[in-house]
């Protein structure tokens, strides 16, 4: 008599330990509350074109490797009537990399008016090391611009073990190659043991396309585009307005967890700890 019964089964290879890397971005999650220093460099370019945007268009499409940012801003509708109506054309591949030739110089010179540490940001960064968790850095600036951000955020406490931005791998995001050169870079073995925290949509994506979990913040960065006092001054109705439109859309983008800034990252990092032990995979 021959037994069918191992052909009925598969069996899977688990990972149960614990977290080994947190991979956090820049502007909007640890340093500049509002994600306002690009977005206020985007309405600058734009109006010295004659084409003036508004601050939501400027951040549409944030997290983007920022040439690419302007290329997907000029491709936005209303945006690209008014252009077409104040030059008489539509936008060229030439005009984006004029603009983002002055842009660069620009965002440069203002990011150090906007390096604030989000508050938070040093108490998750200790509980983290505390844990043992390398601490890893993605971002959608150039070298230039991380050097700038990385040394402001040193003369606060903040220093993560690499920093990764846009210019340093193939493709920017949502691809995942950003937090794949933090897993290189800091040895990690294990993709299902990586973390990415991310105010952005395309963040998001970043993180769950390298493998990992994903971690959204609703409120410190992009997707209310406020600086901290504003947020403050908002009546808890307002504020809960902001939750109710932004934390939908960063579950249905995936991201496994929704929170509204780097302050209430531990309990979150808790539960997918819990996960891992049952065997459970992002």
């Amino acid at each position: 008599m021959q037994f069918t019964y191992e052909r009925e089964f598969t069996y899977n290879r688990a990972y149960r330990g614990p977290i080994k890397l947190v991979v956090l971005d820049w502007a909007g999650t640890t340093m500049d509350f509002g994600c306002m220093a690009p977005a206020v460099v985007f309405c600058k370019v734009f109006e010295e074109e004659g084409v003036p945007i508004s601050m939501e268009e400027a951040r549409i499409p944030m997290g983007a490797h920022k040439k690419v940012h302007i290329g997907l801003i000029t491709e936005i509708p209303g945006v690209r009537a008014r252009w077409t109506k104040a030059k008489g054309s539509e936008p060229t591949e030439d005009d984006v990399i004029r603009m983002f030739e002055r842009f660069v110089p620009l965002q440069e010179a203002c990011l150090s008016e906007y390096s604030e540490l989000i508050p938070g940001t040093l108490d998750a960064i200790k509980a983290c090391r505390d844990r043992g968790y390398k601490i890893g850095s993605t971002s959608g600036y150039l070298p230039g611009m991380l050097a700038i951000n990385l040394a402001d955020a040193q003369k606060q406490g903040y220093d993560p073990d690499a920093t990764f931005g846009a210019g340093d791998v193939p493709r920017g995001r949502p691809f995942g190659h950003m937090v794949l050169r933090n897993i290189l870079e800091l040895d990690i073995s294990c993709v299902q043991s990586v973390v990415k925290i991310d105010d952005t949509l395309t963040g998001i994506e970043e993180g769950l396309n390298a493998g990992g979990w994903a971690i959204g913040l609703a409120i410190s960065g992009n997707e209310v585009g406020v600086q901290h006092d504003e947020w403050m001054s908002f009546s808890e109705e307002v504020k809960q307005k902001h939750r109710d439109r932004i934390y939908p859309t960063m579950y249905q983008r995936g991201a496994h967890y929704v929170i509204d800034s780097i302050a209430d990252l531990m309990p979150c990092l808790d539960d997918i700890e819990a996960r891992l032990r049952r065997g459970e995979k992002p």
